[in-house]
């Protein structure tokens, strides 16, 4: 004969624990533990073994029960038990199960009645029980007999105050009727931990021992003596009937004709004997079953919710369906072209903020890269001094000229308007790469349909590099018009009366003294000889670079003026990940302490061209790439005549003159034409041709033939979606099928003693 009551709450509980599986989940129900605990013979072994419904405890008189015993029954279609300390030994009869805890006992604390705080740990499967932890534990006593120690009483007090002080734990508190309840070491325990008294029910067994004439009817009606949760008085079986194998179920049917013809406790039959026992327990299991409903409720909800969206689509889902497939290659190469433009214009809405976006790179490519090219060619006063000299010879030929020749500004100009072609072409080439990129980037939401993705890529980047043709030819031709005519009344022209009073220093702008023009780490490469790499906190000014320990910039650690100083790259170290450049001064001075040239590493190469950038607002120029120099002219080159130097000098300042104009156009040109027939252009091809070249590129079919993984994820959602469904179901059937008790109102138990 099992326990009923706990047998009606197994399939509610695997119920649920097969609608979480579903999900991929545990249920975490965590039922309450029950222990035992009472004196010696109070019968506590047998108010479990009843729970349960099976006989597997040792028996008999005195302290039987000298260790803890952990009892984890585990619901099984399969019964049998088994020990921790006996892994993969299967017993299958339950009296073998009594003789092995015997056997395991006197192991630890040998025959003569000593005890152990060390638990025997035993699993019964059974498909009879619930997932439920009970809890046999010795009983208290106050005398040492045998081999126990002097201080049996407090051993075993801190034994039971292990397993009853935790909240999950109900406490069944077992007294006999033949005692004094008023001075039960069980109830002194329990309302120790349980002050309120809510975890805590009174068992009152061997009421058919009690002296004749007496009974326990007002204990049990809860009016002498009360508890909160009240009592339970049960009849186990005698040591005579347990030796005679009486069985539990000749013994409950004992029991009840106990309590029905006994005239104390007729009216009380219903509410007395093991079955109640059960019943009250399995309610309290009920009660914890339904107050975890909420949480579990709540969490699957908020999990069904966040797939509702996703599901919507797929609810009607065919995946053959040609509508659809119509309808999602619509959608998605819209929402490609929102996207990408996006990217490329820049949203408020997600907004990444890890790393630049395409259009923030080409803005970066136009404003800082490009310049700085620019202004790399330009700048190199050794060699176009040396070509403005060799024109104006040319010009002359076997004559010696009074006036500054226009044939040589015109000569120099225009090659100096060639070398633009180079960086112009660099920036298309830099900005095709970045647009390629995006493209890129955006199509990964179309990765769903790898044939649609990899057509959509192949025929906008087919695009972009047709034109880059055009806006190479396109961009070219702007060159080639600034070289067609040389517009020598420019408003900004200085003219040859200007350029005949300048010199070349005072040419130079330079921004507004000790604005700062940067802030930010930089890294000083240094070998490990001279002290090692170090990170300092840098601050570029318009006429000084100055670092500092950190950013709150009250330690200096140097200043170095901007005069003569240039900018050269540096090559990567073998193992190093930093990008460097590096700041030397022309005149072969030392830059900082005994440095040549002073070595500055960045994290990515953006940094370092956007610190490039910085130091040319300042006035720090790159050094000229020195291939060209390799047939350098000989020493007598450059006269010294005065009279060619100053017309060297005038053309140097016309040609820097119209240079800065042509600079200033092409810089501004640059940025327009690339946008309009390269970039505005791929975005307008995306939202009026791309769907029209998709068609004609294939069978709509196999443009829209799903991936694996999006299928399988299409699959796994749906069937998440309605696993949750079904476990809210499984939650609400559970709610209206089970009900809860109240907790009972608080009782005045003052009446238990306080344990000392």
């Amino acid at each position: 004969m099992g326990n009923r009551g706990m047998e009606d709450l197994i399939p509610l509980i695997n119920k649920l624990q097969d609608a979480f599986s579903s999900i991929g989940q545990s249920c975490n129900l965590d039922l309450p533990q029950i222990a035992v605990v009472g004196g010696q013979s109070a019968g506590k072994s047998s108010v479990l073994e009843n729970f349960v419904g099976r006989d597997f405890l040792p028996r008999g008189s005195g302290i039987v029960t000298r260790r803890p015993l952990i009892l984890q029954l585990v619901n099984n279609k399969a019964e049998y038990a088994e020990f921790l300390h006996c892994k993969g030994k299967k017993f299958v009869d339950f009296e073998e199960v009594r003789q092995e805890i015997e056997a395991e006992t006197d192991r630890i604390t040998g025959s003569n009645k000593g005890i152990s705080p060390i638990p025997i740990n035993l699993r019964v499967y059974s498909p009879h029980v619930l997932n439920l932890t009970l809890i046999d534990l010795p009983g208290m006593t106050k005398v040492a007999v045998g081999d126990q120690p002097v201080d049996i009483e407090h051993q075993i007090r801190d034994m039971l105050m292990q397993f009853i002080t935790k909240e999950s734990c109900l406490i069944l508190a077992v007294t006999p009727a033949n005692s004094d309840l008023a001075n039960s070491d069980a109830l002194k325990i329990a309302k120790e931990v349980d002050p309120q008294g809510l975890r805590t029910i009174g068992v009152i067994t061997k009421l058919d021992l009690m002296d004749e004439g007496t009974d326990a009817k007002d204990i049990l009606e809860n009016k002498l003596l009360p508890l909160r949760r009240g009592y339970i008085g049960v009849v186990n079986r005698s040591q005579k009937d347990i030796d005679g194998k009486k069985d539990i179920r000749a013994a409950l049917a004992a029991e009840r004709k106990f309590f029905l013809s006994h005239p104390a406790y007729r009216h009380l039959a219903e509410r007395m004997g093991t079955p109640h026992l059960q019943k009250t327990l399995n309610q309290q299991l009920t009660n914890h079953i339904r107050d975890t409903l909420p949480g579990l409720r709540s969490k699957l909800q908020s999990q069904l919710l966040s797939l509702e969206k996703e599901v919507e689509e797929y609810k009607n889902f065919r995946p053959d369906d040609p509508t659809r497939k119509t309808k999602a290659l619509l959608q998605m190469v819209q929402q490609f072209g929102v996207d990408f433009e996006k990217c490329i214009e820049g949203s408020g809405d997600q907004v990444d903020t890890n790393e630049l976006s395409g259009g923030a790179k080409i803005n970066r490519i136009f404003h800082e890269r490009f310049p700085f090219e620019l202004v790399k060619i330009v700048f190199d006063e050794k060699e176009l001094r040396r070509e403005i000299s060799h024109a104006i010879k040319n010009v002359h030929g076997v004559r010696t000229g009074l006036f500054t020749p226009d044939l040589a500004f015109e000569a120099i100009v225009k090659k100096q308007i060639v070398k633009l072609k180079t960086p112009c072409l660099k920036c298309i080439d830099l900005v095709i790469q970045e647009l390629i990129n995006t493209v890129r980037q955006c199509t990964n939401k179309l990765n769903s349909y790898p044939r649609l993705r990899e057509e959509t890529e192949r025929i906008v980047t087919t695009h972009v590099r047709e034109r880059e043709g055009k806006t190479k030819d396109q961009v070219l031709l702007l060159i080639d018009i600034e070289l067609s005519y040389i517009n020598t009344n420019h408003e900004d022209f200085i003219g040859f009366a200007n350029a005949q009073q300048r010199n070349t220093a005072a040419n130079k702008k330079r921004a507004i003294p000790n604005q700062v023009i940067r802030k930010g780490w930089l890294t000083i490469n240094i070998s490990i000889m001279k002290g090692g790499s170090k990170e300092y906190w840098f601050v570029l000014t318009a006429e000084s670079l100055s670092w500092y320990k950190d950013e709150e910039e009250k330690e200096k650690k140097y200043m170095l003026p901007l005069d003569n100083l240039k900018i050269r790259d540096v090559e990567k170290g073998f193992m190093s990940t930093k990008h460097i450049f590096a700041i030397f001064n022309t005149e072969q001075r030392n830059v900082y302490k005994d440095l040549r040239q002073v070595e500055l590493a960045c994290d990515s190469q953006e940094d370092v061209d956007s610190w490039k950038a910085s130091f040319l607002r300042a006035g720090v120029y790159p050094e000229k790439d020195q291939t060209e120099n390799e047939e350098a002219a000989p020493a007598d080159t450059f006269s010294m005549d005065p009279q060619l130097e100053r017309q060297v000098e005038t053309i140097r300042n016309l040609v820097d003159s119209y240079i800065g104009i042509i600079n200033k156009s092409i810089r501004d040109l640059m940025p327009k034409t690339i946008m309009h027939l390269m970039i505005n252009n791929a975005k307008d091809f995306i939202h009026s041709e791309l769907l029209a070249y998709l068609y004609s590129s294939g069978d709509q079919n196999s443009l829209m033939e799903e991936s694996a993984d999006q299928a399988q994820r299409r699959d796994e959602m749906l069937r998440m979606y309605h696993a949750l469904k079904e476990s809210l179901n499984i939650i609400g059937d559970i709610s209206t099928t089970t009900i809860s008790t109240p907790v009972p109102p608080p009782v005045n138990n003052t009446w238990i003693p306080e344990a000392r």
